[in-house]
């Protein structure tokens, strides 16, 4: 079973943030820190993003479509159903979590990862996981303001604007400029990747340290944390299950069905922090919970998956007949050859 390294790294900054949270004059350094880190961060995503390999990925458009409709309408769906948990299963801002969660775009890296082991339809992941962090930019923020509405962390016009200017502005600006930067970026993908990981980790500080000042964790008990473990399984397991079968029942292929479940049935951590913490504010802690939990959960669950289809499809190539062996004369000198 994989445990991602990375869980541990923001784990371990959970604890410091319980332990030395930021105070005063620190905690207004690190909520600085932290808007400039999201801002690097969406940055960079722009700077990385080919808009030739997403044009040209359009060519596949239903299989896009499906996957985008399970990431932004079959989720949030999903989870405006479990409304009905509050409060006897769930506590209301962990239902929060749970519908912010449900809202945020699919990944992009473990989806083409794990499609590529299971020998799925990558290029088409990979435009997949683009297409839904493009979109996301717009479609999470808006849907959070409808679905969540102000008791979700103080949704209003200068929310939106601060997305636009956090978020929007900064992935525009990686688009423009990518042109000059794109060698740049990918000459240095180890690096920036580490500037990735530490700008994400300083945002979870920054959210938890302002939650630990302001008591929230007396909110949760380890019951609510396992009833939520359980209900995360079970919305992982109807996706996984809707987008394997349903893939199936609209035509499409194994290898693409294996990009649909992949992608369609992620959420992206790396994309859910840095936007929980501009729309959440203060209450971001509470908010990204359920979306840790669920990134580690669909890594172990896909991993097994993926290995399952590898195998399937190496079973597949061995029982699968050969092409009988043909003969052709060679005019002019009767032998044949094989």
């Amino acid at each position: 079973m994989p445990i991602d390294p990375y869980i541990l790294l923001l784990l371990g900054t959970v604890g410091l943030a319980a332990l030395f949270p930021a105070r005063g004059t620190a905690a207004d350094v690190a909520s600085g820190a932290s808007t400039a880190a999201v801002a690097l961060l969406f940055f960079l995503y722009g700077a990385r993003l080919s808009t030739r390999e997403a044009l040209d990925g359009l060519r596949h458009w239903r299989l896009h479509v499906t996957v985008l409709a399970c990431t932004f309408l079959v989720f949030p769906l999903l989870g405006l159903a479990a409304r009905g948990l509050v409060p006897v299963i769930l506590t209301h801002p962990l239902y929060q979590g749970l519908l912010f969660l449900t809202l945020v775009p699919s990944t992009v890296q473990s989806s083409i990862a794990f499609t590529s082991m299971a020998r799925g339809n990558v290029p088409a992941a990979i435009c997949a996981g683009s297409f839904s962090s493009l979109i996301g930019i717009v479609a999470t923020p808006l849907l959070a303001a409808s679905l969540l509405g102000g008791s979700g962390g103080g949704f209003s016009a200068d929310s939106l604007l601060k997305i636009v200017l956090q978020l929007l502005v900064p992935f525009l600006a990686g688009q423009l400029l990518r042109r000059w930067i794109g060698g740049f970026v990918t000459r240095h993908k180890q690096v920036l990747a580490l500037v990735d990981r530490g700008s994400i980790l300083l945002v979870v500080y920054t959210a938890f340290s302002a939650g630990m000042v302001q008591g929230i964790w007396h909110q949760v008990s380890p019951v609510r944390l396992g009833a939520l473990a359980v209900v995360e399984a079970v919305v992982l397991a109807l996706m996984l299950l809707l987008t394997w079968y349903g893939g199936k029942a609209l035509g499409f292929g194994r290898a693409d069905r294996i990009a649909i479940q992949f992608a369609g049935s992620k959420k992206s951590l790396a994309a859910g922090l840095p936007m929980a913490s501009v729309l959440f504010g203060a209450q971001a802690a509470l908010a990204v919970l359920p979306l840790m939990l669920f990134h580690q959960m669909q890594l172990i669950v896909c991993a097994v998956i993926a290995k399952r289809r590898a195998r399937e499809a190496a079973a597949e190539e061995v029982t699968a007949p050969r092409p009988a062996a043909t003969t052709r004369t060679v005019v002019g000198t009767g032998t044949r050859s094989g």
